[in-house]
């Protein structure tokens, strides 16, 4: 059971990175026109979108890909509380 939440835990850190190299390239390709740009919207889009759906706009601050964070952390706790 250990190794599943490892392996779990470790796709939620390569998520977090992936969501911060999507923030951090929309600065300089905001359409996703590179290929690391479509590499990074294909993979992080999935756990977005959903959180974009329910989320206010707040103009042309998208505050997403912060409140992904807050729950990837968040679930990454849970997972140490549960192997603990």
């Amino acid at each position: 059971m250990e190794l599943v939440f490892n392996i779990l835990d470790k796709f939620l850190v390569i998520m977090m990175f992936l969501i911060l190299g999507r923030a951090l390239l929309s600065w300089f390709d905001p359409r996703g026109s590179t290929p690391v740009g479509r590499f990074l919207f294909e993979a992080t889009e999935p756990i977005l979108a959903p959180i974009r759906s329910v989320m206010p706009r707040m103009g042309l601050l998208d505050l997403t890909p912060m409140v992904a964070f807050f729950l990837i952390i968040f679930l990454r706790q849970l997972l140490d509380r549960a192997v603990a």
